[in-house]
């Protein structure tokens, strides 16, 4: 059985010049969307370390056999910008691969931004979704 991965795909480039323009996007912004949601979610928005909370929360979810990738969008997998072009799926997004390139959508850029930048609402609508089946944690109560 193919491990199952699950994606973070942020609304950002890795490059430095990515980085600084994402910073630019984030500060500019005026209107209540993130520049990239799973940016706050995972880093606490501008910070270049993963906040506490979301590393606690990836270990929830790794701990149910899902492998968590994090990729910017100058990073991901040909098969995987198929996938995002042909759904026409908006960065950011979180997208699961079941095993051999088998990609579904598990949430939108809304749904991140629903999440207002905290991982344990990520974590919790993972649950919601089945996409996690174990026990709760502390951490996603």
């Amino acid at each position: 059985m193919a491990q199952k991965t699950l994606y973070v795909l942020y609304n950002a480039d890795g490059t430095v010049m990515g980085k600084l323009k994402y910073g630019y996007r984030k500060l500019a912004s005026k209107d209540c969307d993130s520049a990239c949601a799973a940016c706050d979610i995972t880093h606490g928005g501008l910070s270049l370390s993963e906040t506490p909370k979301w590393v606690e929360s990836k270990k929830e979810i790794e701990g149910q056999g899902l492998k968590v990738v994090q990729w910017h969008r100058d990073e991901i997998s040909p098969n995987l910008k198929d996938f995002v072009n042909s759904s026409g799926l908006r960065y950011p997004a979180v997208v699961l691969d079941s095993g051999s390139d088998s990609f579904t959508t598990v949430m939108t850029s809304a749904d991140l931004n629903a999440c207002g930048g905290d991982p344990k609402a990520l974590v919790n609508e993972l649950y919601k979704k089945d996409v996690l089946t174990g026990k709760k944690t502390e951490a996603s109560l």
